[in-house]
């Protein structure tokens, strides 16, 4: 089996089945125990890493746990409770309408369609399939964060720069029931392996399917 020889979908499928056995464990990095906290999660999620948010998660969810507490919460006292993730007055004030629309229109409980949940402040279909999938077990789109971005790019699998139109190609070359698995197993690989700044291509299980493979110096490849 060769690049060569493949169809853009054939090589995704490899691909999906590739960092299946790789990480076969992988799942939702974000800590939570509800859909609200999911949510609210990967809202703190953005520009900043899970592990900085799973920081300030259990302080947060241990004073304001559920979307009423959080849409009555002091915002002052919410911003400094989620400073450190960055952004930290757009997101408490995001997180704080969001949970007021969700107790106000959809009886305090987190919407279960794409349509619904694009509707609360500070969400976008990324936030919105990771809290479909992982709260709800929905496949309706393929999440594209920044390592799902950068690693379907690098792959080939996509021409396209913005998040939507790299999501659209995704969902048409892989299976929907795999939707989130693929993005969940390449972030692992991407935090993993195909780092931004200096991917180890001398040890990835991926190279012989990949555009670097093809396009990039050797010398490039592994700095």
């Amino acid at each position: 089996m060769t690049r060569k020889s493949l169809t853009e979908k054939q090589r995704a499928l490899e691909i999906l089945s590739r960092i299946q056995h790789l990480y076969p464990d992988a799942t939702c990095s974000l800590d939570y125990a509800t859909p609200v906290q999911l949510l609210v999660a990967t809202i703190l999620s953005a520009q900043c890493t899970d592990e900085r948010v799973n920081k300030v998660t259990p302080g947060l969810f241990g004073k304001f746990p559920d979307a009423e507490s959080l849409a009555n919460a002091d915002l002052t006292e919410l911003e400094e409770l989620v400073r450190s993730t960055g952004f930290y007055r757009n997101k408490a004030k995001n997180i704080q309408g969001a949970c007021l629309m969700i107790v106000q229109d959809f009886n305090s409980v987190v919407p279960n369609k794409m349509e619904d949940l694009l509707k609360l402040p500070g969400v976008a279909r990324k936030t919105a399939n990771v809290v479909l999938a992982h709260a709800y077990g929905i496949n309706a789109g393929v999440t594209v964060d920044t390592h799902v971005k950068r690693l379907s790019q690098r792959l080939g699998l996509t021409k396209n720069t913005e998040p939507v139109g790299i999501e659209k190609d995704l969902m048409k070359l892989l299976p929907q029931p795999d939707w989130e698995n693929w993005s969940i197993r390449l972030i692992y690989h991407g935090r993993a392996v195909c780092k931004a700044r200096s991917p180890s291509c001398d040890i990835c299980k991926l190279i012989d399917l990949c555009d670097m493979n093809l396009s990039e110096p050797k010398s490039q490849k592994t700095k």
